[in-house]
């Protein structure tokens, strides 16, 4: 796949670090991430596209496409700053530039997949229909996950987009109960395979143990060696 757009169930779940964690485990080849709108970020300041190319490496080329100061949804943050919103086609034409100069373009969204971009209602899920990408779906461990990552799987199909599988944003080292049985439990609510875990802190860690252990949390559909999910 040259393009795969990465969502979650919702917000503060481990995105930015798994999206670091593909492009880590695809280091041999040129790596583009594209952050269609960073919200809640000033000028200056590093945002998730600048995180997953520290963490990654030098092969990874960072683009935001647009900045919005309140940590808010895009189409909000936007309406608020009175800047004009990300459009989905403008979404899919930046991707899509990038695939001819990149082996792989990680779109990270915002938020879960149905988050408002713009005042017409468009998501991240039309720009993925624009550029036929799959969507790689992104879940906490926790209590609540299987609900959430099996409408957004749901939501998904319903829109005929392909989704690869999901991968847990942040596996705690000690999981309770609810953790350890989703990990088996999530691939049959969601109806899709689980592709990794990404233990809890990965992302406070030093950027060459991150680059050096990044492909052990992954399946090897999504570049690394981990067995069984």
């Amino acid at each position: 796949m040259t393009i795969l757009v990465v969502t979650g169930t919702g917000t503060e779940i481990g995105k930015t670090i798994v999206t670091a964690a593909v492009a880590a485990a695809g280091r041999d080849r040129r790596v583009a991430v594209l952050k269609p709108a960073q919200t809640g970020l000033g000028p200056g300041e590093a945002g998730d596209a600048a995180e997953v190319a520290r963490l990654a490496g030098a092969h990874v080329t960072a683009v935001e496409l647009a900045r919005f100061p309140e940590p808010l949804a895009p189409e909000t943050a936007a309406r608020r700053a009175g800047l004009a919103p990300v459009r989905p086609y403008e979404i899919a034409d930046a991707a899509q530039k990038l695939a001819t100069e990149h082996d792989l373009v990680l779109v990270e969204g915002a938020g879960g997949l149905l988050v408002r971009f713009d005042e017409q209602g468009a998501t991240l899920a039309d720009a993925a229909r624009l550029m036929s990408a799959p969507v790689l779906v992104v879940a906490p461990a926790g209590l609540g996950t299987l609900n959430a990552t099996a409408l957004t799987t749901e939501a998904l199909r319903a829109r005929g987009l392909v989704c690869p599988g999901v991968v847990v944003g942040s596996m705690p080292a000690e999981p309770d109960l609810a953790s350890r049985c989703n990990v088996e439990d999530l691939p049959v609510a969601a109806g899709v395979p689980l592709l990794g875990a990404v233990p809890a802190g990965a992302g406070a860690l030093p950027p060459a143990d991150f680059r050096a252990r990044a492909a052990s949390w992954l399946a090897p559909e999504l570049g690394g060696n981990r067995v069984g999910g």
